[in-house]
């Protein structure tokens, strides 16, 4: 079968790397975003999606807009039996979506988690289970019909580089099994009134207090390694570990000096620090940094 493949990151890479290997799939174009400027010098740099098909001789669409007539009308010319979509970054007019049936790869259990986090929102809300979705693609945001759900387990000490691993495994697998069966699966329409949304995550994100030890954890979960998450005073908390969740304790205070890390009390709960980064420095051993600023137990972190 002749498929055309939309995405842009690592995980919608580790796919299209999936599709190039199964010997009855045949990648016959890849849709990808703009090169972008990276690093402090700006080194214009492509999509790794645009590396992985260049690599393998399939051509490469990279427009602005996809929306843009001159670019429908050239994607219209390619015939292919899918369209493979897997975290491209812009929305599919009518006429693509029209031209050959659209395949989402979305990685949360529709209909919860629509939009640009649903892994680290999954994260954010302790959930115990998270999955990949396979869908339709419509007009609307991750609201088409689900072809095929498959669910995994998330550990309580799961942190986002570890829940994209498993679930861009998922992924891989499932893009393969629905094109092979695509005419088997009966789709399902979406419970719109259980649908909910995640947005785009910035830096400012990253944000956290010592009001709870429990929300800080999972904030940790959700944003290492990026944005990261640090303390008003740009301070960042490069790895913590959750000690309990109940307690009521005065915020920022430095309960217990050990071995290899502190703990810290929140207003609620308490968490160990191993290691920190202070602004324009780079990370270091928390028992390194305390002693630099003279802070003892009952002192305030911060």
């Amino acid at each position: 079968m002749r498929v055309i493949f939309m995405g842009t990151p690592d995980y919608a890479q580790a796919i299209l790397d999936r599709l190039i290997q199964t010997s009855d799939i045949e990648v016959v174009a890849v849709y990808t975003q703009p090169d972008k400027p990276v690093g402090r010098k700006k080194v214009l740099t492509p999509p790794v999606v645009k590396t992985l098909a260049l690599k393998n001789n399939i051509s490469v669409y990279q427009p602005n807009r996809l929306r843009d007539p001159q670019v429908v009308e050239e994607l219209l010319t390619i015939q292919c039996d899918y369209i493979v979509v897997a975290a491209y970054g812009q929305i599919l007019p009518k006429a693509v979506l029209e031209h050959a049936p659209c395949i989402n790869l979305h990685a949360s259990i529709l209909p919860a988690y629509r939009g640009a986090s649903p892994i680290q929102q999954s994260l954010l809300n302790d959930d115990k289970k998270t999955g990949v979705t396979a869908m339709m693609m419509e007009e609307g945001l991750d609201t088409g019909d689900i072809i095929k759900i498959q669910e995994i387990d998330i550990t309580k000490t799961m942190i986002v580089g570890e829940l994209f691993s498993a679930l861009t495994e998922v992924a891989c697998e499932l893009t393969v099994d629905v094109l092979k069966n695509f005419n088997n699966y009966t789709h399902e329409k979406q419970n719109d009134a259980l649908s909910t949304h995640c947005t785009k995550i910035t830096k400012a994100n990253g944000l956290v207090t010592f009001e709870d030890a429990y929300d800080l954890y999972n904030k940790y979960r959700a944003y290492t390694p990026w944005p990261g998450i640090y303390l008003e005073s740009g301070l960042k908390l490069k790895k913590v570990e959750l000690v309990e969740k109940c307690t009521q304790n005065t915020a920022g205070e430095i309960l217990a000096i050990e071995e290899d890390h502190i703990v810290v009390a929140c207003s609620k709960g308490s968490i160990k620090i191993y290691s920190v980064q202070p602004q324009s420095k780079k990370e270091m051993d928390v028992l390194a940094y305390i002693n630099g600023k003279r802070l003892n137990i009952e002192n305030t972190l911060s």
